[in-house]
Parts: structure tokens; sequence; C-alpha cells
């Protein structure tokens, strides 16, 4: 199936340079980065930028993971819902009803729990198919404001996706792995990883932990009062990661720019 906001990669940048205007980049922008973070697999991106992981590498374990994971989600019927709720909603609360509808209809060890945190008041649910129709069905009572369901085959970030934990393991366990040049933030926790065994670690955690990304954001721009921001570059297709900037910190967001790669390129060869 195609692959959530959660399984798409994406890469944000922060840097105190700014970018020229026009296709070209400025090499300052790289040079002097002082942190990175990538969405999801868009971590593998963030971790070859800082020189972590060769590219061919990190292409090969994507390429594990990605088959790994499309094989657990089609083991399970099971999905992600979308949501934006109010300030009263009680995402934990609504999963745990979820499961128990689940239960109650014969559905053993039911999964639903919250697999991507992307700013206040949105997250994604996954789980199995029925626990994210009981939400859809229930939203007024748990204060959700809209629920849409994602276009993927499976439950990613849940312990649903256990089954692919050992094929990327393997993988990862045959690549080289350098301690990081600049600071690269986890989804996992939301902190800096700190060596080459807490990346391999965190790595493989990541599949079947939900996506702290609004945590992350926090992480990467808390400073104290009165600090100038560092310019933050999105890089690649699309601007999903400042749209969710803009809700998660609007000082920082004003100093951000999308960097579609793929134009840049074109204009270069033209």
């Amino acid at each position: 199936g195609r692959r959530p906001a959660g399984e798409r990669g994406r890469g944000a940048r922060a840097s105190p340079a700014r970018l020229k205007r026009g296709p070209a980049v400025s090499p300052q922008v790289v040079e002097r980065c002082v942190a990175a973070a990538g969405y999801s697999v868009g971590e593998f991106a963030a971790l070859v930028f800082a020189g972590a992981l060769g590219f061919a590498e990190a292409l090969q374990a994507v390429k594990v993971r990605a088959e790994a994971m499309q094989k657990a989600s089609e083991a399970v019927p099971s999905g992600m819902l979308s949501v934006v709720g109010r300030r009263e909603a009680n995402y934990k609360f609504a999963c745990l009803e979820a499961r128990k509808h689940c239960e109650a209809l014969g559905i053993e060890n039911p999964v639903c729990t919250v697999s991507n945190y992307l700013f206040p008041d949105s997250r994604v649910i996954a789980g199995h198919l029925q626990a994210l129709e009981f939400l859809q069905e229930n939203a007024r009572k748990y204060y959700f404001k809209r629920t849409k369901m994602l276009p993927v085959s499976g439950a990613f970030h849940t312990r649903l996706m256990e089954p692919a934990v050992e094929p990327l393991a393997e993988v990862l366990k045959s690549i080289e792995i350098q301690k990081p040049l600049l600071c690269v933030y986890s989804n996992v926790d939301g902190k800096k990883y700190m060596h080459s065994k807490h990346i391999e670690k965190l790595l493989v955690k990541q599949v079947v932990s939900p996506v702290l990304w609004e945590q992350t954001m926090h992480s990467v721009y808390e400073r104290k009062q009165g600090t100038e921001f560092p310019y933050t570059y999105e890089v690649g297709p699309g601007n999903q990661l400042g749209a969710i900037l803009k809700q998660c910190n609007l000082k920082a967001w004003k100093q951000y720019k999308h960097v579609n790669v793929l134009e840049d390129e074109e204009a270069a060869e033209t």
C-alpha cells in the first residue's frame, strides 16, 4: 500500500545561514548546519546528511525496512487514522475504549494507540481496523473534530510491526555506523543521538514506537527567551513539516524555508 504521512522520507535542517534565492544552495547552509531531523523513514536521510550512514547502505536498510513492514502489515487488517481533536480530547482513553470494543468482537490482544504526535491537538492513531472504525463512529464522544483514514495498509509505528524488527536489526548490524557530525534528533524519544550503537538501537525501536515529532520540535527549538531561532530548511517534496512547525512554534517557523530538491536539480541541468 501507499505510505502514510508517517512513512514519507522527509527531513528538516536547522542552520544559522540563509539559503540564496533561486536554485543554487549556499554551501554555508550545509557547513554551518547545527541540527537535523527526519520524520519516520526520513530519519535515515537525516543520518546520511550528518555523516552517520553511507548513502548506499542507508538505501539498502530502507529497502529492507519497507519490505518487512509491508509484510507485517499484510498479517493483520490494520491501518492509521489521522485525528484533529479539541482541547478536551483524551486520546489514551479513546484508544482504550476502542480496544475494549475489539475484545467484545472477539479480537485477541487488539492494538489501538497513538502512533504519530504531529502538533498540539493533532495525532495519528494506528491499530486494528475495527478499532479505528469505532473511533470514527464515536468521534463526537471523544471530542475529535476531524478524522480521516490514511491510504495505508498497516499500523506503522505500533507493535503490529514487530515482525519487521528482526530484518531491520540484521541489516543495521552489517552497516558501519559513525557518530553524527552534527546533532540528529531521534523520533523515538525526541532527543539527540549519542553514538553509533545508540543509532542502531533506536532505528530498530522506531519501527514499533510512536513518532514523537511534536516533542522533537520542542527539543530542537528549545532556547532561552530572547535567543534567536535558527533558519530551518525542509528538504524534499512538499512542505508538511513546515506546516507542523508553524503549529508547534510560530517564531521558529518564521525562519523556515522549503527546498524542493527536484526543482533545483532540474534548474541546474537546464
